[in-house]
């Protein structure tokens, strides 16, 4: 396991919370030089522990209006063939194994509940080896930063 110190730490919080601040603006807000910031986010980059920089986007601006989690459970046979099938539903945004009473929790993003409706229906319910799903519509999300980010 890599040791971070308490510098990660400051430039992961600052990076999570804007990861388009410029190094300057970085350096000045946690008075570090410059070339040491630089160097500190290349070596966590190497490191992966920084996989990507990224952006946030308002989904309802796209027209996305309802989103939820879709618990499935499916014949293990067709692991394979279903996991190919949902990365072909452009709807699915993230899909999950997982334990509990569900197999796969899946994450889908449709513009109305009769999208949403169609989805579950038509795609997912579909697929051979699909044995049965239960939907959980998001009403409300609220984000908190990871318990490592925390000052």
């Amino acid at each position: 396991m890599h040791r971070f110190d308490e510098l990660d730490m400051k430039l992961l919080y600052e990076l999570t919370a804007d990861g388009s601040i410029s190094v300057p603006t970085l350096s000045k807000k946690l008075g570090i030089n410059a070339s040491v910031l630089y160097s500190r986010i290349k070596r966590l980059m190497k490191k992966k522990l920084i996989k990507k920089f990224t952006i946030e986007i308002d989904d309802s601006l796209l027209g996305i209006g309802v989103k939820a989690s879709v618990g499935i459970n499916r014949d293990p046979k067709f692991k394979d063939v279903i996991h190919k099938q949902f990365m072909d539903i452009v709807e699915i945004v993230s899909i999950s194994e997982i334990t509990g009473r569900f197999d796969i929790m899946i994450h889908v993003y449709a513009k109305t509940l009769e999208d949403l409706h169609g989805i579950v229906i038509d795609k997912i319910g579909k697929i051979e080896g699909i044995q049965n799903t239960e939907t959980f519509v998001e009403l409300q999300k609220t984000d908190k930063d990871p318990v490592y980010l925390i000052r």
